[in-house]
């Protein structure tokens, strides 16, 4: 038999966006399995609940996840009729007033029930299973500490999964440190400067415009100027800021949208939707609970931190253009807010994610974790109609009719997942990506020292040397020779070649001692 949340949504005809993962049933005995991120829990007849709302709500608090989607759209059908029940009920039992504490938390209405006035204050949600608020706000007509990391308008949920977990083992300070003692501060340094182009040009490659170097120019700066410095990343006017750094101060639209937008790409016939953005008329709420979401957390792991804030912000989508690029931007402003990354230092993730077909594909992945059953519930609900101009400049045939109906989803999203890829991304890009350019840099900064002590030359023709030798087999072009007659003397030349090379033959952490 059927017990808790699932028994519940098949009762009233609950249907989230994002599904129930555990499924509850009486047995035998006791057993558990889990199979493509679903799990199956089998109790023995001693765990069977009340065949009620309260008997199987109590069930599922007590044996599985939270959901606040679920639990939004289950009270919006029952109504405050079952709770108030159980209220009555069971006054001061921890399920009942943590139950009514949900209810009208997610609803905004308050049930006819009066307030708890014995019992200890208990937790709303877990903080052993859950992202929580740092500090928990007292809801004294509970007697619940409101540990929830949002608000009604927007509360992300961060499942401490195992998993995710020993992803967020990962030592962000300490690894960085290594980096320090392997190859110096000053190339560490050096190396952040590099890696700042090389974010942003690896931002555009995600979003397939890695040919306009005039954005990437401006992205990169727009890295190195705000990350970690603007103020109040997530207000309108910091929002626009960013964007216009990104974009031009003169393109179109710049702001908060106010028009209807979909994720997609154009054929040769019609536009494919991959995933449509909530409506412009409630863009300032959903922001309003990620910047409180970003406050409540603060203390929190800065790895959870960036993750949720910057994959939050890409399905909010609140701007017309330039959202990825920010949802990217948003990882390295956390982990620098946070104190997580040194002032300066900027992590490569984008390059990470284009550096291997699996990063890439487990990106596109893991924004479909919400996105794909977004448009399988949604896909008869939009339709391209009459052409029509909306208050931001924008020409849009996009009609979508469950709007009302698909806040239950944007407003709470599941972003676990996202924490655990992006985890796992920002350690590769530490020890791996990052390792990698200080390597190139101190081999590149050997073979400059040693070809100076053959031929003293500026920093500049240094380079130009060596990157010729380097693509030319090591051997000297015609055009060098001529660009350099030094370079003419056999003997010389032949020392040059000798030098530059034998920097690129050294292991990189081989001093020259």
């Amino acid at each position: 038999m059927q017990v808790g949340f699932k028994a519940l949504a098949e009762r009233y005809g609950i249907a989230p966006v994002q599904p129930l993962r555990v499924e509850s049933l009486i047995g035998s005995s006791r057993m558990s399995r889990e199979s493509d991120g679903l799990i199956e829990n089998r109790y023995p007849a001693s765990y069977q609940p009340a065949d009620s709302f309260a008997g199987h709500f109590e069930f599922g608090l007590k044996y599985e996840e939270i959901h606040l989607e679920f639990f939004a759209r289950l009270f919006a059908a029952v109504g405050p009729e079952p709770i108030e029940t159980w209220c009555r009920q069971a006054p001061f039992g921890q399920y009942a007033r943590r139950t009514g504490f949900l209810y009208e938390w997610l609803t905004g209405q308050r049930l006819d029930v009066p307030d708890v006035t014995n019992g200890g204050y208990v937790d709303a949600i877990s903080a052993q299973h859950y992202l929580t608020r740092v500090e928990p706000l007292r809801a004294r007509r509970w007697r619940i500490n409101d540990n929830l990391p949002g608000t009604p308008h927007f509360c992300p949920l961060i499942r401490r999964t195992e998993a995710l977990q020993q992803a967020l083992q990962f030592d962000l300070d300490a690894a960085l440190r290594e980096l320090n003692q392997a190859f110096g501060a000053d190339i560490l340094l050096r190396t952040a400067t590099w890696l700042t182009f090389k974010e942003s040009r690896a931002s555009f490659l995600i979003e397939k415009e890695q040919d306009q170097a005039d954005r990437i120019q401006r992205f990169a700066q727009v890295i190195a100027r705000y990350c970690g410095h603007i103020e109040d990343p997530l207000g309108n006017q910091s929002l626009q800021r960013l964007q216009a750094g990104i974009l031009g101060s003169e393109a179109f639209g710049l702001g908060l949208r106010r028009s209807p937008v979909f994720v997609g790409q154009a054929t040769m016939r019609e536009d494919i939707v991959h995933y449509i953005a909530p409506p412009f008329d409630h863009l300032a709420q959903l922001l309003d609970g990620l910047k409180a979401f970003e406050t409540a957390t603060r203390g929190a792991e800065p790895l959870a931190r960036a993750a949720a804030i910057a994959f939050a912000f890409v399905y909010i989508h609140p701007m017309r253009d330039g959202n990825g690029r920010l949802h990217r931007f948003l990882i390295n402003d956390v982990l620098i807010r946070d104190k997580a990354l040194p002032d300066g230092v900027i992590l490569p993730v984008s390059a990470t994610i284009t550096s291997s077909i699996d990063f890439r594909a487990r990106y596109d992945r893991t924004l479909e974790v919400f996105s794909r059953p977004f448009m399988q519930r949604y896909a008869a609900a939009y339709r391209f109609g009459e052409l029509k101009a909306y208050e931001d400049g924008t020409q849009s045939n996009l009609v979508f009719d469950d709007y009302d109906d698909a806040l239950f989803a944007w407003r709470y999203p599941d972003l676990s997942e996202h924490v655990l890829y992006t985890a796992q991304v920002i350690e590769h890009t530490v020890r791996t990506e990052m390792a990698d350019e200080a390597r190139v840099l101190v081999v590149f900064q050997r073979a400059q020292e040693r070809l100076k002590e053959v031929l003293e030359m500026p920093d500049q023709d240094a380079n130009r040397i060596i990157r010729s030798l380097r693509e030319n087999g090591w051997q000297l072009s015609g055009k060098l020779k001529k660009a350099y007659p030094q370079l003419e003397d056999a003997q010389r030349a032949q020392r040059v070649v000798e030098a530059v090379r034998s920097a690129f033959e050294t292991p990189p952490e081989q001093s020259d001692e």
